[in-house]
């Protein structure tokens, strides 16, 4: 008698550590799917809602989708009649501290960027918005004569070359990136790029690998800021949140999976 007592209260303690295993089981879960719903999808490949031209209410002509891409058609673009800017801005929400994911791809002497922190009511994203530079960083100098420009910047050394302020994944004419860190697939193919923004520091990732990382706003940001290229644009990184961006620079350009994660 004592062993079928036994042997009935152990089959009573399994039962109950079946029950209480299987109870686990739905919050681990969904703890894990609230980890993968910190993602924003801005851009999912099958829809363009809340992209809009910068200062405008639509897309520009020449952005649309294309095998899954979010893509600039310059072809497209230049058939219609349209005085605005075609700089694109997801205008549904406004981010401020975020971790932003990015795949592009370019075409031979290609040239783009991704902006953040954009405020409108400007000119140009460029005169207030820092910018990851996506570039062709080995045939752009080849196809664009950048002498007049590179010297206006007072880059008198080699005029003509791609100067290390504006290759990919630098924060265009403030950081360069790491060349030593940079793995840069041929033009043609994926590549994909990270931001990482708080108020302590700043990260360019590209391919897996930082490129760079600074803190914003601190006396060495504001010497940057003050010495090159914007000297004269008071406006330019003062803003603490803002809207992304994405440049049109006269060249096609790819974009997919885009996603951003609050911080």
């Amino acid at each position: 008698m004592k062993k079928i007592i036994a042997f009935l209260a152990l089959a009573v303690i399994i039962a109950s550590c079946k029950t209480e295993k299987k109870a686990e089981t739905p919050e681990t879960d969904l703890n894990n799917k609230t980890n993968t719903d910190e993602w924003i999808y801005l851009f999912d490949g099958t829809s363009t809602e809340g992209w809009r031209a910068y200062n405008g209410d639509a897309l520009p002509p020449g952005w649309i989708i294309e095998d899954g891409a979010l893509t600039f058609n310059t072809k497209l673009g230049l058939e219609q009649d349209y005085k605005g800017g075609k700089d694109i801005i997801y205008g549904a929400e406004e981010f401020d501290n975020f971790e932003l994911y990015i795949e592009w791809k370019l075409p031979e002497g290609g040239n783009s960027g991704i902006f953040y922190h954009l405020k409108e009511g400007h000119k140009s994203p460029p005169e207030v918005s820092p910018e990851y530079q996506l570039i062709d960083d080995l045939g752009y100098a080849k196809i664009h004569d950048l002498t007049a420009y590179n010297t206006s910047l007072g880059y008198t050394e080699n005029p003509e070359e791609l100067k290390p302020l504006q290759k990919t994944g630098s924060d265009y004419a403030m950081h360069p990136a790491d060349q030593a860190q940079k793995i840069l697939n041929p033009i043609g193919e994926w590549n994909s790029s990270k931001i990482v923004f708080t108020p302590e520091k700043v990260e360019h990732w590209l391919n897996g690998k930082m490129l760079l990382s600074f803190v914003p706003w601190d006396e060495a940001w504001e010497e940057k800021k003050n010495s090159d290229k914007w000297k004269n644009s008071p406006n330019y990184g003062i803003y603490k949140t803002g809207y992304i961006g994405l440049q049109d620079h006269s060249s096609p350009i790819w974009f997919r999976n885009i996603k951003i994660k609050k911080l």
